[in-house]
């Protein structure tokens, strides 16, 4: 696979087979529903048991704990194809998949015996809870605590901007073990049904609005030493492995949206007709195209990239955040353009660019800004010089 991102990338039959399986799904079980659940912000809890029953839930849990078992090239085409419908979905199952990955690489034998099979085919659901009001790109400045005791931990703390904390059969927590700064923070597996861990309320988005996003509060929550996720103070640490595969599923998403912004933009620039003919004719329409086609192949390229390292067992947490931070910031652009393109008509409800543009934006600001990924891409060059 390695081998391929070094010439011509071609995918492999079996990664086209799961590509179009997560299209298929998303056309029968998303595409006719999506409007009315992005009018109403409804999170399509039944949707995920579908999901599941196809492989995409455990798309990349091993086939022993009842997985899919397959790379993350194939992981990157299904939530493409997911995104190109609905970028909430995309985006729940990319942080479900983010979670496996981490309990995959990070977990006991036994953690990854309970979770992983539960999450790939149990219909259950993976959250994430890092972020905290004084901590967002500044992961390691949480508060939230974990006190040990004689039987394993107390839990204290607030966490905002929850992914599917609402609906989650488990919850990837942080907390701080320790003292100040990154060293002191570590992660635990937390069950959302135990005693003090609240829903304070859900959150309001500008887009995905079929995806979940919650404040969760922790209040004196008991949890057993096997909750530990990892090292004790290594909790940062998984979290930024966590984050870099969960890249490589947040620039998917932006594929999926640019992709149907492209789709849209072609179909209408060929039936809407203006000063007597498609305004598809014009320069100022169809190079407009032109540059998202482009922008699509470069962002699919870069992203296939990081995965096929992913897949390789090289590193790819440079790839991956190049590949995330080029492929949001394209559909962001973009999205902008399709809605120009459609003119009055995609200011409107009835049109879909409207959603993708909303959608569009949160690709640059979860599981790392835009600026953060500059950060990274920086340092690989300059080193540090502060």
């Amino acid at each position: 696979m390695l081998a391929q991102t070094r010439a011509q990338f071609e995918l492999t039959q079996e990664q086209r087979a799961v590509g179009a399986l997560a299209a298929e799904i998303a056309q029968r079980e998303i595409a006719p529903f999506v409007a009315a659940w992005d009018r109403e912000h409804v999170f399509p809890r039944e949707l995920y048991g579908k999901l599941s029953d196809a492989g995409l839930m455990g798309i990349i849990v091993p086939e022993e704990y009842g997985g899919a078992g397959a790379d993350y090239v194939s992981y990157a085409l299904a939530i493409e194809e997911l995104a190109r419908v609905d970028a909430g979905t995309a985006v729940t199952v990319s942080v479900h998949s983010m979670i496996c990955a981490a309990i995959l690489k990070m977990g006991t034998p036994a953690q990854r015996e309970r979770w992983l099979r539960s999450l790939a085919t149990a219909d259950s659901i993976a959250g994430f809870a890092l972020t905290e009001s004084d901590a967002g790109s500044d992961a390691a400045a949480l508060r939230a605590t974990a006190r040990r005791t004689e039987h394993g931990y107390v839990l204290r703390g607030r966490k905002q901007w929850c992914s599917t904390g609402s609906y989650a059969g488990v919850i990837m927590g942080m907390f701080r073990t320790g003292g100040a700064g990154a060293r002191g923070v570590s992660a635990f597996l937390i069950e959302p049904s135990l005693p003090g861990v609240t829903v304070e309320r859900v959150t309001e988005k500008l887009g995905i609005h079929t995806s979940n996003t919650c404040d969760l509060a922790f209040d004196d929550v008991e949890v057993g030493a096997d909750a530990l996720l990892g090292e004790e103070g290594a909790g940062f640490g998984n979290a930024m492995t966590a984050l870099t595969a969960g890249r490589i599923g947040i620039a998917s998403q932006a594929i999926g949206i640019l992709a149907a912004c492209l789709d849209e933009s072609v179909k209408f620039a060929k039936e809407r007709v203006a000063f007597g003919k498609p305004i598809g004719a014009f320069e100022g329409v169809s190079f407009k195209i032109a540059q998202m086609a482009m922008d699509l192949d470069a962002a699919r390229m870069l992203t296939y990239r990081a995965a096929a390292l992913a897949d390789a067992g090289e590193p790819f947490a440079l790839p991956a955040s190049k590949a995330k931070l080029f492929a949001s910031t394209a559909a962001r652009k973009h999205a902008a353009e399709a809605l120009q393109i459609h003119g009055g008509y995609g200011y409107t409800s009835e049109f879909p660019v409207e959603r993708h543009y909303r959608d569009a934006k949160i690709t640059e600001i979860y599981e790392g800004t835009s600026e953060i990924q500059q950060v990274i891409i920086a340092r690989s060059l300059l080193g540090r010089l502060d």
